[in-house]
C-alpha cells in the first residue's frame, strides 16, 4: 500500500512539473504619449513599480514602451497602472490584456466635454493634447494648461471620437 501511495505521489509530481508554467510575456506598447524625457521617465517609473514587471525600457522617439511581465495578469496590472497615470497605448490585439475602456464617454454630439486624468506635465503635453484633438470634426478649442490634468474641449463634436483621438495619441482620459 505504501508503494502505491509513493507511486501516485511520484506520478503527481511528474505531472505537475510537466505542466507548462505561465510563461513570461514580452509586452510592447505603441503610441504611448512621450513628448519629452520626463514623460518617458514617468512611464518607466510607473511600470517599474508593478509587481511581476521587469526589463522596462521606453523610446521617446518611437513613443513605445517595452517590458517583460511574469504573466498576462501582471501585464494587465501594468496597463492599468499606466492608465491610472494618464497614459494610454496600443498593446496589440488578442493578447489577453488591453487598456480598459473606462472613460465613461457616450457617443453623440456635445458642445463641451470635460476630460480628466490624463498625463500633462509640461507644455509639450499640452501641445500633444491639442495636436490629438485638432482633427476631431467640430472641435473649436480647449482650455488645457500645463500641469493640469483636466481640460474642457468645446465646439460641436462627437464625444466618443474625441476620447478615441486622445487614446490614439497616448492619453488615457475619463469624462467628467
Amino acid at each position: 500500500m505504501i508503494r502505491v501511495f509513493a507511486f501516485v505521489g511520484v506520478v503527481g509530481v511528474a505531472l505537475l512539473s510537466a505542466t507548462p508554467a505561465m510563461a513570461a510575456e514580452k509586452v510592447e506598447l505603441k503610441s504611448v504619449h512621450m513628448c519629452c524625457d520626463g514623460c518617458a521617465e514617468e512611464v518607466a517609473a510607473i511600470l517599474g513599480k508593478v509587481q511581476g514587471v521587469t526589463g522596462v525600457s521606453t523610446d521617446k522617439k518611437s513613443k513605445s514602451a517595452t517590458f517583460t511581465a511574469a504573466d498576462t495578469k501582471a501585464a494587465q496590472k501594468a496597463l492599468d497602472a499606466l492608465a491610472e497615470g494618464g497614459f494610454h497605448g496600443d498593446a496589440g490585439k488578442d493578447k489577453g490584456y488591453a487598456f480598459k475602456d473606462d472613460s465613461g464617454v457616450k457617443a453623440g454630439k456635445v458642445k463641451a466635454l470635460t476630460v480628466t486624468g490624463f498625463h500633462n506635465s509640461c507644455g509639450g503635453c499640452v501641445k500633444s493634447f491639442r495636436e490629438a484633438i485638432k482633427d476631431v470634426k467640430g472641435v473649436a478649442g480647449d482650455n488645457a494648461k500645463s500641469k493640469v490634468t483636466t481640460a474642457e474641449v468645446t465646439g460641436e463634436f462627437d464625444a466618443a471620437e474625441l476620447v478615441s483621438a486622445l487614446n490614439k495619441a497616448g492619453f488615457h482620459v475619463k469624462v467628467k
